[in-house]
């Protein structure tokens, strides 16, 4: 029998080397994330692996997964125990290598197999180890499959099978780099920054724009895992802001900047200005509901208003619906809705055919993005920015909330509100116009003013974001008056970034 796996366990001792240590906070609303050794062993990361076979099995679906890693010092020994646990439980493993996670989502339908499971922490800093999984292509794991995981591993309900394999599938990125650039070359010669941050993304990015017809100026696409710049997250200033620097240095036509798993995107225009990807998100949407008339659009709650109230889109006839914040939510809202596409502010882009496939890749929305300019000749990316209607953002601005008590504080935010509501108490001065309650709280008031408050799905964090379409000083007042309601909770720490 495998040992239950305990929630603590010193490093350096008997116990440590020989049993399995798994903290519960790990597994998130839609992946698992772990500090490597401080929360999880390599015994903790097998008895995963054991857990999802089970679990894969108790879904009826077939025991055949694909796995990969990313570029972090310890990702690939995690991989191979993750394995160990997968092989015990009968499952037959694909084993593509060094991966961006999006390649491992496109290896199940390469290779016509169910189930994956991509190592990875995406964007977290170094340190951190984590999981993506999913029973049914395209779609990741939400609350239910990771609440039954969950369960499976603490509580050790493991069934060992025979049956398991290995197969190693050499060389696997040329036939997912070969799938992206099956397509004509742009007709417009774009010069183009691609940011990397030294992730994952840095092994693939360059030679697929150059395919499409790109002028490529790398940038921090040498792989390390030290992170020796900045972490790779295209929401975070420090590597915006270097992007921007090589923007303009080389002048370039748009910056483009990769996390650390290659699932996101993020976009610098030739100016030197970061555009939220919310923003690109509205912008797309403009050029792909020209093409494509009546389309729907999902976006998560975090992203700007102009969705709705964009005149284009609305004389385009198009649709759109807000939605939880998540890769795992909005996948699967964009697939239920048969949506062309979806749009999270992180960077996350879900394109269902004919642009992709449904799940999120970086590369997949970079790609459209320069298809995007191909389509407007004479117009730069800040021309196509500026043609949207103003408004005033914030960056995605997380303070420190502990795992065990974020989801008891926004319970708290939200009933403030609602009672805010009822009560017709003023927010930043106004009255609220409407909540959305789907995740968090987002308030918004009569002048289109909003504010939101949710918990963070894989970090100990509070997520915070504003925006407002009337000045920069109601974007302001909107941080205040949700920042106000947040200092009445002493378990909130400090800001990762504020404006």
């Amino acid at each position: 029998m495998f040992p239950k796996p305990k929630p603590l366990l010193v490093p350096n001792t008997y116990a440590y080397e020989s049993e399995p240590m798994v903290k519960a906070t790990g597994f998130r609303e839609y992946d698992a994330r772990w500090l490597f050794g401080k929360e999880i062993n390599l015994m903790g990361i097998q008895a995963l692996g054991m857990g999802l076979g089970a679990l894969i099995a108790e879904l009826g679906q077939k025991q055949e997964i694909v796995t990969g890693h990313d570029f972090r010092g310890y990702s690939a020994s995690i991989k191979y125990a993750l394995m160990t646990g997968l092989m015990a439980a009968g499952c037959k493993v694909h084993d593509i290598g060094l991966a961006v996670t999006p390649m491992a989502y496109f290896a199940q339908f390469d290779l016509d197999v169910p189930c994956v499971a991509m190592v990875t922490a995406s964007h977290n800093d170094n340190g951190w180890t984590g999981v993506k999984m999913g029973a049914s292509k395209p779609l990741t794991f939400g609350p239910d499959e990771m609440t039954r995981l969950k369960e499976i591993v603490l509580n050790a309900e493991f069934k060992n099978k025979a049956g398991g394999s290995y197969q190693f599938h050499e060389n696997y990125p040329a036939r997912y780099i070969a799938d992206l650039t099956n397509r004509p070359k742009l007709k417009r010669k774009l010069k183009v920054v691609v940011a990397c941050g030294n992730g994952t993304a840095g092994a693939f990015a360059p030679q697929v724009m150059e395919a499409i017809g790109c002028e490529v100026i790398p940038l921090d696409t040498e792989l390390d895992h030290t992170f020796p710049k900045y972490n790779p997250n295209p929401e975070d200033m420090e590597m915006l802001h270097a992007i921007r620097d090589a923007v303009l240095e080389h002048k370039a036509d748009v910056g483009l900047g990769f996390d650390g798993d290659g699932d996101r995107c993020g976009v610098v225009d030739n100016a030197g200005e970061e555009i939220f990807a919310d923003k690109v998100g509205v912008m797309l949407a403009r050029d792909m509901s020209a093409v494509h008339k009546d389309a729907t659009f999902v976006v998560d709650v975090k992203s700007t208003g102009l969705f709705v109230t964009d005149p284009v889109l609305q004389k385009q006839n198009a649709k759109t619906t807000y939605w939880k914040t998540g890769h795992s939510y909005m996948k699967r809202r964009t697939n239920e809705l048969k949506a062309l596409a979806g749009f999270e502010k992180s960077g996350h882009f879900f394109f269902n055919a004919p642009v992709g496939r449904g799940y999120d890749d970086g590369l997949v929305s970079a790609i459209a993005i320069c298809e995007m300019m191909d389509r407007a000749p004479g117009k730069t990316m800040a021309d196509l920015k500026e043609a949207l209607p103003k408004t005033w953002s914030s960056p995605t601005m997380s303070p420190h909330c502990a795992d065990e008590t974020k989801y008891g504080v926004v319970a708290a935010v939200v009933k403030h509100f609602e009672d805010a509501q009822k009560k017709g108490d003023k927010v930043a001065g106004q009255s609220i116009r409407d909540l959305v309650t789907v995740n968090g709280v987002r308030v918004t008031c009569e002048d289109g003013s909003w504010g939101l408050v949710r918990a963070s799905s894989n970090k100990p964090e509070l997520v915070v974001v504003v925006e407002s379409p009337i000045s920069e000083a109601r974007m302001h007042d909107m941080f205040e008056a949700m920042n106000v309601v947040l200092r009445t909770h002493p378990e909130v720490g400090a800001y990762n970034q504020t404006i």
